[in-house]
């Protein structure tokens, strides 16, 4: 089974402190991160540039996916704040090994941008190209129904299961509701990066698996990509990847091989080989 972690950081420069809880080291590079994927079964990984401690990070990860073609590929982003970003977009794919665009958008001042009018052209310039875009759609899941609502054709993955992240063990799913709802329109899929982060309870997480199991239900194999969010786990990468393939017995045969990478392939047009 080919194993895609959705979600990784890598960075060479930290211009300031790594976010939350990340691994506070001046740099992650690709081949530390290869090193750590190879030990824990990883056959490949979508790298997410960590655009706010690393200006550089959108480029090093482009580099990365031209050097290691099997193993990385790329959410990037540009500078929603720069007026020649509205010339970036089109033809944005064009670049080798760059599959889409992400913005966490997790500061107060940046989710204002939601609806102030500074983004109102990104999601039709983003359809338009057929760029999947990503972000941290729990944090505003109304906002984010709606640009889904009004831009069909436009695939959108919320970020880190969709849940409360300043919340752990029930806490984290108190907007539960609102993200299974959101299931119901197609052109929306969920990130199942960082899952152990919402359980104190150690591995085997046994007190999110039902939540999990809710939005799996919901969403589908095809629409609920496992990952990591490596460098701020509170485990191990090996112990990542055997929650989903050894302690969901909910989760097997070929809706665990979807999960486990063939769906979000698909998802970004990625074209890694699966059996």
């Amino acid at each position: 089974m080919k194993i895609v972690d959705a979600q990784i950081h890598i960075w060479s420069q930290t211009v300031t402190p790594p976010t939350g809880l990340h691994r506070k080291v001046e740099k992650f590079t690709a081949e530390q991160a290869l090193k750590e994927m190879d030990e824990a079964g990883v056959d490949a990984a979508l790298i997410h540039p960590p655009y706010s401690w690393d200006p550089t990070s959108n480029q090093l990860a482009l580099d990365a996916a031209q050097k290691y073609p099997d193993r990385f590929a790329v959410m990037g982003q540009f500078p929603l704040q720069d007026p020649e970003s509205r010339n970036r977009i089109k033809g944005w794919r064009d670049q080798p090994g760059m599959m889409g665009l992400r913005w966490a958008l997790l500061q107060p001042a940046e989710q204002k941008w939601l609806n102030d009018g500074l983004l109102d052209w990104v999601w039709p310039a983003a359809e338009k190209e057929g760029i999947p875009v990503a972000t941290m759609g729990g944090i505003f899941p109304d906002k984010f129904r709606e640009i889904a609502e009004a831009h069909p054709n436009l695939k959108m993955i919320v970020d880190h299961c969709g849940l409360n992240r300043h919340g752990q063990d029930e806490e984290a799913f108190i907007h539960l509701d609102k993200l299974v709802a959101l299931a119901k329109l197609p052109n929306v899929a969920v990130k199942a990066t960082g899952a152990p982060h919402y359980s104190t309870k150690g591995y085997p997480f046994q007190n999110i698996q039902d939540g999990l199991h809710r939005i799996f239900d919901a969403f589908g194999p095809k629409r609920f990509f496992w990952g990591t969010d490596i460098t701020r786990m509170p485990c191990t990468y090996r112990q990542c990847v055997t929650f989903f393939t050894e302690e969901l017995p909910w989760l097997k045969g070929r809706d665990l091989e979807d999960v486990m990478g063939r769906g979000l392939c698909e998802w970004i047009d990625w074209k890694l080989k699966f059996d």
